[in-house]
């Protein structure tokens, strides 16, 4: 709050259980409001130019556009003190919260006073970052990461698909892909296919449609 004007809430996420609880929660204290409530990021990036939030609590998955693209889209335009809320905690999902220009990154089993804490520092314009959060950010710079091709091979072994048919979908041959699944086991420190999926999923590399 500035000049007894209370912090602007807005508040981003696909579940209204959710979104109403954190308004009822939010709403109870002196120095906050919230301004809008909206289900996903093609939503929230058209609410944001309207409404100019002071904070804007953010999740990640969400139907039409996901929370790391309205972010990029949102910062791209303005300023924005934006708290991705998830209950995804890889290193990859939150890496890539924080590059698109989030200042804060909380999961959403956080107790409601360290939800509170944490909007009005980002609504100072300072980085909220718990420290489980910072520890698997910096767990992610020491692991070698995936190129551009071994994330598309990735992500199709985590349909199920066989290298034959990975071939046919990127049009590579087999033996190119046996390639960039070997580099990705290595990469990923496992020495099978499933525990590279499982892994993969654990980190937000890939993600369960």
């Amino acid at each position: 709050m500035t000049d007894n004007h209370p912090i602007r809430i807005l508040i981003v996420d696909d579940h209204p259980v959710v979104r109403q609880g954190l308004a009822a929660m939010i709403d109870r204290e002196a120095d906050m409001t919230v301004v809008g409530q909206v289900c996903n990021g093609y939503q929230a990036v058209e609410i944001f130019r309207q409404l100019q939030p002071d904070v804007t609590l953010m999740d990640l998955r969400m139907p039409e556009m996901d929370g790391v693209t309205a972010i990029t889209a949102i910062c791209r335009e303005a300023y924005a003190n934006i708290i991705v809320l998830t209950t995804y905690d890889g290193d990859e999902d939150i890496y890539r919260g924080l590059k698109a220009g989030a200042k804060g990154y909380l999961l959403k089993d956080a107790e409601p006073d360290e939800l509170l804490l944490a909007i009005r520092i980002v609504n100072t314009g300072q980085k909220y970052i718990p420290t489980s959060v910072g520890a698997k950010l910096a767990e992610r710079v020491g692991i070698l990461q995936l190129s551009s091709r071994e994330l598309e091979v990735i992500r199709l072994m985590s349909t199920g698909k066989t290298n034959q048919e990975i071939a046919a979908v990127l049009q590579i041959s087999e033996g190119t892909v046996k390639y960039h699944v070997n580099h990705i086991l290595s990469k990923l420190g496992v020495s099978d296919r499933i525990q590279a999926v499982i892994t993969a999923l654990k980190r937000g590399i890939v993600t369960l449609q």
